[in-house]
């Protein structure tokens, strides 16, 4: 019974410790067939910068559309667009933040 209570108090203290990133963006694209740092490097081919990149994910995130999308068309007719995010401006900052620096080739490259 202990055992299945620490159990139960590490995976909970896990889960409390993840980042809104971990929790939001990595939980619900793990389970697509598109791997999310594709995403990050579209937007990086689109938008080039740092801060146009993280500004152009902000406002698709916010409200996504159609117009606002790097996928093309073919991907959106078989998927449809995501459904706007349940973050708030500052949880979606810090998990955008966090996705740019996980998977930006800036200074890793040699």
């Amino acid at each position: 019974m202990v055992k299945k209570l620490l159990i139960v108090v590490f995976i909970f203290n896990i889960y409390s410790y993840a980042s809104s990133y971990e929790q939001n963006c990595v939980a619900c694209h793990e389970k697509m067939i598109v791997s999310i740092d594709k995403y990050f490097y579209r937007y990086l081919l689109k938008y080039s910068s740092e801060k146009n990149v993280k500004s152009s994910l902000y406002e698709y995130l916010k409200n996504p559309s159609k117009d606002k999308t790097i996928m093309p068309d073919a991907f959106i007719k078989r998927y449809g667009i995501k459904g706007k995010s349940n973050l708030n401006d500052e949880e979606l900052k810090k998990a955008i933040d966090e996705y740019w620096e996980i998977y930006k080739v800036f200074g890793k490259l040699e």
